[in-house]
């Protein structure tokens, strides 16, 4: 992708666990430079379209005060210094035996020690007050990775007019795992700091969703949680790579020379690559014993193929890394022992890190990429070997856990646990013809083309802009002084009025059990002063069954409106009649289903009234509520598919009924009834959606709570609902 604009007003912080550069000793002097890898890279091509402000470590213990200036007068960065005891319990304490395990599903060899916990809060607020000490208060921030997962809500608190985004960029765990961590409620709500949260797939994302519900007990909409007076958006966004750099790689002289090389080192035989660093979750162990099933079962390929692995290495200070290199050390060594001649070795191994230019030319000359991580978040590896080899020549062979399998389905699929399927995969692959080889890597090239880290860049930058846009817009949706003011006098200069209140929740607040929300003194007294009023048509428009509707408001001059529109009874009328022929007949095939759920999950409890039944989890513990109303929706919406009938979900309670009737039908009566100078209307809940829906583009609509809603404005909460009506009331 070319010509991206910035998409965002303000300078943009980085903000990660290190920073993008080297610093190197030469002598007794240190040198800087840009390094390769990780993040660094994949922001590197795009780094001159962008402001740019990147916070993070430096990698050494102490640095000069000359060193800390040129880290900010020539690469825009600003260090977090770390002593050795925060470098050993916070990065490879808590990020490398606690996250890394955990959220890569190792939970066996996870570490719960609550002194790195407590290192690892201090370096996120160490990376917090650096920030503070830069950042502008509306300026965008974009926090990386499983280092820094409490510095959003952090920053939060501190600059609560920033944009702030998160991108995790290994995988996240499901519910099951990720409850094993102690402090688990508290890395959720650090990250719930940020206004957009991304991660690779999802699968991934789904994962984080899921958490939330059932630990903090917040659903989602579409991706779309609401945290307070926050709107948080949780999105995908598949990291991409420089295509183009690779792609071209082979027309580079370095690499040609680097390709000649390896070229005499390996001779003719068939090139099988591994690329990982030296980590338990790449499955580097698995990877051994599936090759030495395949020289066990293809006798034909011994002194034909050479698998070259290139494992840097990695942590070393981490015990785990430590065993994990004997492993893999003493299997390289059986294997070669087990099958070399004079003149072949099946297995090159290279332990050493590798630069831009020997890794392109391994992946030119390769005739397979072996990549069976048995957890990755993305693997990048996949997408350079891909784009790499321009040629269309070349069989990528790839772990179904990893990230980028979602993207490059034209690659062999492999379980990277299934040694058999491993080698099968393999012998298929060095079998296959080159037209073949072509029309699948041509397919993914033009995929990894479109979907390069530009593209990544640019849809994240854009997607948080929105989210705060859409933020400011809803914040300005509330119902503030001025407007209730023009709301009050527009009232007071219409001589025609038509206001439609809901109940639950708009002018009662929610209690444990429905029949004890009987309509206060207070209640009462502000609808009847309302409807004395000949120029006012008061319409309580209700879930309610007419009968309680009836018994509460019926000595009032008011319109009632029951079972969100099914029936309908007009002021000083007492005739109850329904829009529409309503059947009650799928009530016995829906019946037990709610009794079912009512029954097992403990304070729950049905409503029946005439044409619908409700399921009311209000009085159910948080967490098992809504996931309980999710699986419940999920049944109801399959069964109902034939029935005529529809599913709501409003505030605790699920509630079936036939499908012709809703508040928006009922309102539509009204206003085909008169032609209303003045119209307002109030709700709390989805079921009040379709009211707003109904109503003209300057009618006062209003959805109680900062939610996302089709009403023109939100009011904070119920009490200030009774507060607005009084102003009506009370202003001449």
């Amino acid at each position: 992708m070319s010509n991206i604009k910035n998409p965002v007003k303000h300078k943009i912080l980085i903000a990660s666990n290190r920073l993008p550069v080297d610093i190197t000793k030469k002598g007794n002097k240190l040198h800087i430079r840009p390094n390769i890898g990780g993040l660094a890279t994949a922001l590197s091509s795009v780094q001159k379209q962008y402001q740019w402000q990147w916070v993070g470590w430096h990698g050494k213990v102490n640095v000069s005060k000359k060193i800390e200036s040129k880290f900010n007068s020539e690469f825009n960065c600003y260090s977090v210094s770390l002593s050795k005891e925060d470098i050993k319990k916070y990065y490879f304490g808590f990020c490398n035996e606690t996250i890394w395990p955990l959220f890569h599903y190792f939970p066996k060899i996870t570490k719960y020690d609550s002194s790195e916990w407590d290192y690892y809060n201090k370096v996120n607020q160490m990376f917090c007050d650096k920030i503070i000490k830069i950042a502008d208060p509306e300026d965008t921030i974009w926090i990386h990775d499983y280092h820094l997962m409490l510095l959003p809500n952090l920053l939060r608190k501190h600059l609560p007019k920033a944009t702030i985004g998160f991108f995790l960029h290994i995988p996240f765990p499901p519910f099951e795992i990720f409850r094993l961590l102690p402090w688990r409620k508290e890395i959720l709500t650090g990250i719930l700091g940020a206004d957009l949260i991304g991660f690779h797939t999802y699968e991934y994302s789904n994962n984080f969703l899921n958490n939330i519900l059932y630990l903090l007990g917040n659903d989602n909409e579409l991706g779309r949680l609401q945290i307070g007076d926050r709107t948080i958006n949780v999105g995908v966004f598949p990291l991409g790579i420089d295509f183009q750099q690779y792609f071209d790689a082979a027309k580079n002289k370095k690499i040609e020379k680097e390709i000649h090389r390896f070229k005499n080192i390996v001779g003719e035989h068939k090139i099988v690559l591994s690329v990982d660093r030296m980590d338990y979750t790449k499955g580097i162990p698995e990877r051994l014993e599936a090759f030495d099933t395949f020289l066990e079962e293809n006798h034909q390929w011994h002194g034909k193929v050479t698998m070259v692995m290139v494992i840097p290495p990695s942590r070393i200070e981490v015990h785990q890394y430590k065993l994990l290199k004997k492993e893999i050390d003493e299997s390289i060594g059986r294997i070669n022992g087990k099958y070399s001649t004079i003149g072949w070795s099946p297995i090159l191994y290279i332990h050493k890190p590798m630069n831009f230019e020997s890794l392109s030319a391994l992946y030119v000359i390769s005739d397979v990429a072996l990549i069976t991580p048995i957890r990755d978040g993305m693997n990048l590896i996949a997408k350079e070997y891909i784009a790499t080899n321009s040629d269309g020549l070349g069989v990528l062979i790839l772990s179904e856990m990893t990230g980028a399998a979602k993207e490059l389905g034209e690659a062999i699929i492999i379980n990277p646990n299934n040694k058999t399927e491993i080698s099968k995969a393999l012998n298929t692959a060095l079998n296959m013809p080159k037209e073949e080889q072509i029309l699948r890597n041509k397919t993914m090239q033009e995929r990894l083309r479109f979907y390069d880290v530009e593209w990544w860049v640019k849809q994240f930058l854009e997607k948080m802009d929105e989210t705060k846009k859409n933020q400011k817009i809803l914040g300005a949706k509330i119902l503030g002084g001025k407007i209730q003011t023009r709301l009050v006098n527009d009232y007071h200069r219409s001589n025609s009025r038509l206001i439609f209140l809901d109940y639950d929740g708009t002018l009662t607040p929610f209690v444990k059990s429905p029949k004890d929300a009987n309509p206060d003194k207070e209640v009462l007294e502000i609808l009847e002063r309302l409807s004395t009023h000949p120029e006012n048509e008061i319409v309580i428009i209700s879930g309610r069954d007419k009968n309680t509707l009836d018994k509460w408001f019926g000595n009032l001059n008011v319109s009632l409106v029951g079972e969100h529109g099914v029936y309908i009874k007009k002021k000083n009328s007492n005739l109850w009649e329904t829009i529409e022929h309503l059947t009650s007949d799928w009530k016995k095939e829906i019946r037990p289903i709610l009794e079912l759920f009512a029954n097992r999950v403990q304070n729950s409890f049905l409503e029946e009234k005439e044409f619908s039944i409700a399921w009311h989890y209000r009085n159910v513990k948080t967490v098992e509520g809504i996931s309980q109303a999710k699986e419940l929706m999920a049944l109801l919406t399959t069964i109902s598919a034939n029935l005529e009938i529809g599913v709501l979900h409003g505030n605790n309670v699920l509630e079936v009924k036939n499908t012709g009737t809703n508040k928006g039908k009922a309102t539509l009566r009204y206003l085909s009834e008169n032609n209303f100078q003045f119209i307002l209307a109030i709700g709390d809940n989805e079921t009040d959606e379709a009211l707003f829906k109904a109503l003209p583009p300057d009618a006062y609509s209003i959805r109680v709570g900062i939610i996302p809603s089709r009403s023109r404005f939100n009011l904070n909460s119920q009490k200030e609902v009774l507060l607005l009506l009084k102003k009506l009331i009370s202003a001449k």
